[in-house]
């Protein structure tokens, strides 16, 4: 029941980040849907890789080399899901930040 709850809740952010950014688009309900699977599959495969290959540069930069890790991976799921659509790396930059935002707001009222 917790999955369904976070994947709701995925879903749910990522259709109010492409509502505030004009970057980043979602063709209807299938795709907001979907992103948050894809997204979840590649944090846990490529990004956690990426974590650790990166740590030192990220120890670096204070973390926030990780943000532009996630603007990546954004942009990588955009690519696999047809009708998500993420138009350049600021828009995933600034959308990841804000999917983040939403995200951790929306787990803690619900969660």
């Amino acid at each position: 029941m917790k999955l369904l709850i976070h994947w709701v809740i995925s879903a749910a952010s990522l259709i109010i980040v492409a509502y505030l950014f004009p970057g980043i688009s979602l063709e209807g309900v299938g795709p907001a849907l979907i992103a948050p699977i894809a997204i979840g599959l590649i944090n846990a495969t490529i990004g956690f890789i990426l974590k650790i290959v990166t740590f030192p540069l990220t120890l670096l930069t204070l973390g926030i080399f990780w943000l532009v890790i996630n603007a990546l991976m954004l942009m990588l799921a955009a690519y696999f899901v047809p009708g998500f659509y993420v138009a350049g790396f600021w828009s995933a930059f600034f959308g990841a930040i804000v999917l983040s935002i939403v995200s951790t707001i929306l787990k803690r009222i619900f969660d």
